[in-house]
This record gives structure tokens, C-alpha cells and sequence, in this order.
């Protein structure tokens, strides 16, 4: 058989494509997890991430493991790295922040909700829960992890494990799981503040972006977010209560958000930054919150609603953003979307709900990963490309 000068320059591209990607991984890996100190950690990081980004359809650890190697030892090595192995996520969680910001400006930060089903009830956290989404209850763990925008990509950096009662207060569930003395329970609002105070420790602050329609108790973190200075755009329960008005007003009684919102003013916006140059009629009114004894707090929030075709307000967002910028609020609004996209994206590309570790460390571990191979398979397989053009 005989090869014509197309077909070996074919070949060679196809070969450097390959060392290229494999050279461009190994950096990758060897930057996000320069922490580890065993030569063993670091070649089976590299082996999982190249595993997750090569392997189709479903990512057991043993169709993982045939991908990336022949060895029969290879699936259980795997499995200890991920369930077994005490190597510290959070330093990767750094790492990966950093590499991420090097692609691009961070215009906002976006909570996302992971689902991940469960048979039994022996995988940490697993508990019976109503997904608003779908409207179905589901025995599932529950994830909230922060991402960062960079371009079109939303990189998760963050992840927290909600541990409902039972599991928070049961001494052998704790045990058997391996739970930190660290972790309790804490109610959807703690955790999302955590993640956003996690993230500001270690890079500078951006925009927060989330939807917690579901959360009756989301009060506690519009407030600590606004007293740390962070802007927000929050999508808020449609009955979540709220004093009208500027400073000034206290006497007026609470109201829900929906029925104040009812008597906003209507106007038109040209939204900008991330969705700039559409066109949206949204209704608003500045708004405060009340405290425990009904008091009004400070600062001043914008409550907002983006209108429908029949002229009727959707979801009920509040933000920190003045009256002035709430075309850049709204424009923000639409990220949360694209969040819920993301964590969708990454259930399909990078095996988030293909598996099965039942402890502590071991969904850390696994969450940890599959954002690796996510974050590399948006922004990092592109950095190798104009290179490899090269021999064409």
C-alpha cells in the first residue's frame, strides 16, 4: 500500500495533534496540581483528566481506565485516587481560579446547583429532594458550586456538599462517610455564602449572579453579600418580604416582592456587557429589606422583573446595582441561565453524574476533577491549536 504526500501530512498532522494535546495537558496538570508531592498523585491526575476528556458516552472508572491504559490494575488505582487518597482539593480549586483568570476578564460569578441521583441511601449526603426545576423529588446529593464567566465559559472553581440533619448529626453516617468536624449542617443561603467568601480570599471580587427563587430564607445572604460590598443579581421567591420604598419610609408595612413590584415603573433598557445591545422592558422599584423585628435595613436594593410579551413580570430579581445600571443587571440576569446550562454540559461531557463515591473526600475529589476537564476541555485545548497548523 502505498501513502501519496497528502496522506503522511495528514498522518503527521494527526500525530502532532496528539503530542501537542498530550504536552498541553501535561502542563495543565502539572500547574493545578503542583501541590502533590508523590510522583503517583501526579500520574493518575493526569491519566483521570485525560480519561474524562477521551472517554464517550458513560465515565465509569472502568471505561475511564480502559481508555488510558491496558493494565487490569488500572480501574482500582483510579478508584483509590479518587475515594481513598487524602490529597487536598482545595489547592487544585487555586490553581485552576488562577489559570482561568489567565483566559480572559471575569465580568461576574454565578452559583450553580448539581443534581446527582443516587440508588440506596450509603453515598454521602443522599437524601430525598425536590428539584423546583423539574418538579419532581429525587434521591439525589446536592452541589452548589461557584463559577467564573470567562468569555462564553462558565468555570466551576467552588463546590460545597449540602449534608442534610440525619447526615450532620449522625455520628456513624459522619464516620462512615469520613465528614470533617468542619462540616454541618447549613442551610442553602450559608452555603452559597461560603463559596462566595471562599473564592474572595483568593481573587479579586466580581458581580455575584444566582437564582435562589427556591430559597424562602435567601434574606441573610442578599445582606452579608451587600455588607461586604459585593454587587449582586439575585433572583428572589416571589413572596419574599420587602419594605417599598427609598431611606426614610420604614413606616410603610412589609410587602411581598411580586405585589410591590406590581405598582413599579415600567421603562425600557439596552442591556450591555455580557448580552449587549438587546432590547428589554422591564418594571422596577427600589426596595429594602426588613429586619427581624420588620425594621427596615440598609442599603437601598433595586427590585426588577424583566416583562413578557403580554407586558406580565417574570421572576422577581433583586440587585445592589443603582436604578442607573440596571440595563447591566439585567443583562447579568441571563448568566444564571447559562450556569444551569453549564452544569447540564458538564453531566453529558465530563462524567459528573457517572459516579459513585460514597465519602466525603471522594465527591470532592470527583467534583474537583470533572471541573478540571471541564475548565480544559473550554479554554485549554484551544491554546494548543495555532500551533499545530503549522504542518498543513
Amino acid at each position: 500500500m502505498s501513502f501519496s504526500a497528502a496522506d503522511w501530512i495528514d498522518s503527521a498532522n494527526e500525530s502532532a495533534t496528539s503530542e501537542a494535546e498530550a504536552a498541553s495537558l501535561g502542563n495543565f496538570t502539572s500547574q493545578i496540581f503542583r501541590h502533590l508531592t508523590r510522583v503517583d498523585q501526579h500520574r493518575l491526575a493526569k491519566m483521570y483528566l485525560a480519561a474524562l476528556l477521551a472517554t464517550p458516552g458513560k465515565k465509569s472508572i472502568r471505561r475511564l481506565a480502559d481508555t488510558v491504559s491496558a493494565s487490569p490494575a488500572t480501574a482500582q488505582s483510579m478508584r483509590q485516587f479518587v475515594n481513598l487518597s487524602p490529597w487536598d482539593w482545595n489547592p487544585v480549586l487555586r490553581e485552576l481560579t488562577t489559570w482561568a483568570e489567565r483566559h480572559g476578564s471575569v465580568p461576574a460569578w454565578t452559583i450553580g446547583r448539581a443534581l446527582l441521583p443516587k440508588r440506596g441511601e450509603q453515598t454521602v449526603g443522599v437524601h430525598r429532594y425536590f428539584d423546583p426545576v423539574s418538579g419532581r423529588t429525587l434521591n439525589c446529593q446536592v452541589g452548589l458550586g461557584l463559577f467564573l464567566r470567562v468569555g462564553t465559559t462558565h468555570v466551576p472553581v467552588e463546590w460545597r456538599l449540602l449534608l442534610p440533619q440525619p447526615w450532620a448529626d449522625n455520628r456513624q453516617l459522619r464516620q462512615r462517610a469520613r465528614i470533617p468536624d468542619t462540616e454541618y449542617y447549613r442551610p442553602l443561603w450559608a452555603h452559597a455564602l461560603s463559596l462566595v467568601d471562599a473564592l474572595a480570599e483568593r481573587t479579586a471580587p466580581a458581580p455575584l449572579v444566582a437564582d435562589m427563587r427556591d430559597d424562602p430564607h435567601v434574606r441573610p445572604l442578599i445582606r452579608a453579600l451587600a455588607q461586604r460590598g459585593h454587587h449582586l443579581v439575585i433572583a428572589v421567591p416571589q413572596h419574599l418580604e420587602i419594605l417599598p420604598g427609598e431611606r426614610g419610609l420604614s413606616d410603610s408595612p412589609p410587602l411581598s416582592a411580586r405585589a410591590y413590584l406590581s405598582s413599579g415603573t415600567t421603562r425600557d433598557v439596552i442591556t450591555r456587557g455580557v448580552d449587549a445591545g438587546r432590547r428589554v422592558r422591564i418594571v422596577c422599584a427600589p426596595a429594602r429589606l426588613p429586619d427581624a423585628t420588620g425594621l427596615p435595613v440598609d442599603p437601598t436594593y433595586q427590585l426588577f422583573a424583566e416583562c413578557g410579551p403580554d407586558n406580565r413580570p417574570g421572576s422577581v430579581w433583586i440587585t445592589t446595582f443603582p436604578e442607573r445600571s440596571l440595563a447591566q443587571a439585567t443583562s447579568l440576569r441571563a448568566l444564571a441561565d447559562e450556569t444551569a446550562s453549564t452544569v447540564s454540559l458538564m453531566e453529558r461531557s465530563v462524567g459528573l453524574l457517572d459516579f459513585e463515591g460514597r465519602s466525603f473526600p471522594g465527591w470532592h475529589h470527583h467534583m474537583t476533577l470533572a471541573s478540571a476537564a471541564y475548565a480544559y476541555h473550554r479554554l485549554g485545548r484551544h491554546a494548543a491549536a495555532p500551533g499545530l497548523q503549522a504542518l498543513a
